[in-house]
């Protein structure tokens, strides 16, 4: 029973923090969600999960590295071919990165810090360690993925509007918005998936966080370099 809590307790902390990252100040924004991955770890650890149930022990830092070295070379190759390709190139133009030097901010420090980083030690770490006490291998994936492919509603509001890709290919109206919310959680969850295999195959943290890091790192200053050529 007091794992099942700790579970409900992690859900209703990840839902709060979602809800006041995204629709209340610019620096709740900001901070919410790397402060809210450091209480929980903190909780979570008091309610006696190790640091191997968290993907955190030094243990697996070997392994972790190598697993995280392959996410980053398969994804940085899979972002040049999309970024050259006719046919993908414009699912990069994505306004918030059309300058290089915000692609490049946003590549080495807003991502890590407020998006791989935290996101994957609530996720892939404190979520994944407490479900671990009460699923098996299948609501592990199940549930994780679901949860994290919610997670992203919020931060997919005007997502159409903002990519001349997808507003051109699902429409800027309201059906489009919608269904680039209902693509984004998809799309999100399927990510949830690999995350989570690569958390239970290396037995470490570093490979999701390097993958996740490199999707969304990678993918900005891909975007900013389609955005400099597209231009010109």
């Amino acid at each position: 029973m007091h794992a099942y809590i700790d579970v409900a307790v992690v859900i209703v902390v990840l839902t709060c923090t979602n809800l006041i990252a995204h629709f209340t100040t610019a620096w709740a924004s900001i901070f919410t969600v790397p402060i809210a991955a450091v209480v929980l770890l903190a909780m979570v650890r008091r309610r006696g999960l190790g640091w191997a149930e968290l993907g955190l022990a030094p243990s697996h830092w070997k392994r972790g590295s190598v697993w995280a070295l392959a996410a980053v070379g398969v994804v940085l190759a899979a972002v040049v071919i999309g970024a050259l390709l006719p046919i993908t190139r414009p699912f990069f133009l994505n306004n918030r990165y059309a300058t290089v030097s915000g692609a490049l901010i946003a590549s080495m420090i807003v991502i890590p810090l407020q998006t791989a980083i935290p996101e994957e030690l609530a996720f892939r770490g404190v979520l994944h360690g407490t479900l671990d006490r009460v699923v098996g291998a299948r609501g592990l994936f199940a549930a994780g993925s679901l949860l994290f492919g919610l997670w992203h509603i919020a931060s997919s509001f005007g997502l159409t509007s903002g990519n001349t890709g997808l507003s051109g290919f699902l429409g800027s109206g309201v059906a489009g918005q919608i269904l680039g919310i209902a693509l984004a959680v998809v799309a999100t969850a399927a990510a949830g998936v690999v995350f989570t295999w690569l958390r239970r195959r290396s037995g470490s943290l570093l490979a999701p966080i390097a993958l996740h890091w490199s999707v969304n790192g990678a993918g900005a200053l891909a975007a900013a370099v389609v955005w400099h050529t597209t231009l010109r």
